[in-house]
């Protein structure tokens, strides 16, 4: 078994280091992670700079490289280019907090996955819910050596990965793995305004997480209660739902519209 190893917060990451202890005697690794830490970069991609590439070694042995760039760099550089072939799957994380809610739309550590998933190959996003250096990243690391021993089996459909969020307790006092949606999450959002040393203004972005969801299968909710949350994922974007209920009265609005600016 070959597996792409990255994440999003850089390659000196515990969360990283405890993944790849617990896989590396089941399967062959290759890991590609940001040279530095890439929180909350979205799906963003670098354009205008080159990625340069370097050796991180631990105790002397090849450990994994080094990109100067975003989670997503990371992916597509190493499945078009650094990796001599596909890997069976692919790994982000694990995150040092959860991927819940409306936080998987920034998420670097879903977005590598996302592109592992554009690009064929069966990925999964792991993180564990703590933002404490003492996570159990023991407990997130089994929990995806079982995933990845499932994945064969659960058949998901190109293009879909698997977010996971693991409670941050042992791995026995996790009472299972539910199947859930993404849960409904909002910010209410706000900026500090401070004066740095020169007297030039600066914000830093602070604001409370509120959960607008209760129902059992949304994904904070079974880690609230103790479970593994596990969300399949795609990058399709449309609101299938909406462009079939609106498609033919839509189109009629819109074009003539379209009529009446070239009048």
């Amino acid at each position: 078994m070959k597996i792409l190893l990255s994440n999003d917060d850089g390659i000196d990451a515990p969360g990283l280091r405890a993944l790849a202890d617990v896989l590396r005697p089941h399967a062959r690794l290759f890991i590609a992670a940001p040279a530095m830490e890439q929180s909350a970069v979205g799906h963003a991609i670098t354009i205008h700079a080159p990625l340069k590439v370097s050796e991180r070694h631990h105790g002397g042995t090849l450990f994994g490289y080094a990109v100067n760039g975003t989670p997503a760099d990371c992916v597509k550089l190493a499945l078009c280019s650094l990796m001599p072939a596909k890997p069976d799957f692919l790994v982000s994380g694990i995150n040092l907090g959860a991927n819940l809610g409306t936080d998987i739309i920034y998420s670097g550590t879903v977005s590598a996955a996302t592109e592992g998933a554009m690009l064929g190959v069966p990925s999964i996003a792991v993180s564990v819910a703590s933002y404490e250096q003492t996570a159990r990243f023991d407990t997130a690391a089994q929990v995806v050596l079982e995933l990845l021993e499932a994945m064969p089996r659960l058949a998901l459909p190109h293009g879909t990965l698997l977010n996971v969020n693991v409670p941050n307790l042992p791995r026995a006092a996790i009472r299972g793995m539910r199947l859930t949606a993404q849960g409904r999450t909002k910010y209410i959002e706000s900026y500090v305004k401070r004066k740095d040393p020169r007297g030039n203004t600066y914000y830093w972005i602070a604001g409370e997480l509120v959960e607008m969801d209760a129902a059992k299968d949304v994904d904070f909710v079974a880690v609230k209660n103790g479970y593994v949350s596990v969300t399949p994922v795609h990058f399709d974007v449309t609101n299938r739902a909406c462009l079939r209920r609106i498609r033919a009265t839509a189109e009629r609005i819109l074009n003539r519209q379209g009529r009446h600016a070239r009048a």
